[in-house]
């Protein structure tokens, strides 16, 4: 078995203060960065992504300035200003693949994204025989929720560390929990440890 670690999207945008702030954020943050310094051998992989939208135009209309915060949303994340950083909180030093997605385009899922390199997570998973993937991120009702559903998708088994997610409301968010549930994925409690 060789298994991955997703951390999805923890960025200052999504996180206590940011133009999309989730409640938790930064505590998912450090309790990410709790999990790595204790796990990071477990993980043949960790993939870490980021919203890197373009400062120019909607993004395929993904900003909008009546935004309906179901496919159109307040500008966020745009390619290197501090709101596309990841969360001052979250250590990223054993991230071995760091994606980014939504160059221009909508983009929820981490498999949308690619690595500096201009790999994608389809590619970076097969390459080092990945099996099973834990999801981590923010936020779990769009961006976790897509790419868990992604990974099922690609043949991997799926588990959600429900204490290292955070998401925008509480009644989607056990939506998409339960849909995750219902395609296959594994809800652990906790971080997991």
């Amino acid at each position: 078995m060789s298994r991955a670690l997703f951390i999805v999207d923890v960025q200052n945008d999504f996180t206590e203060g940011g133009a999309l702030a989730v409640t938790g954020g930064d505590a998912v943050a450090e309790g990410i960065s709790a999990f790595v310094a204790a796990r990071a051998a477990d993980y043949s992989v960790i993939v870490a992504s980021r919203d890197w939208h373009d400062p120019v135009g909607d993004n395929g209309g993904h900003f909008a300035e009546h935004p309906d915060f179901v496919d159109s949303w307040p500008v966020h994340c745009v390619a290197g200003t501090p709101g596309a950083d990841y969360d001052e909180l979250l250590d990223t030093d054993a991230v071995t693949h760091h994606v980014t997605k939504g160059q221009g385009i909508p983009a929820y899922s981490l498999f949308e994204g690619v690595t500096a390199a201009g790999e994608t997570v389809a590619e970076v998973l097969s390459a080092h025989g990945i099996t099973d993937v834990d999801v981590t991120g923010i936020a779990t009702d769009h961006c976790v929720r897509a790419s868990a559903l992604d990974a099922i998708s690609h043949g991997r088994r799926v588990r959600i560390l429900t204490g290292l997610i955070a998401g925008v409301a509480e009644g989607s968010s056990e939506a998409a929990l339960a849909e995750l549930a219902h395609a296959g994925a594994e809800l652990v409690p906790g971080d997991g440890r």
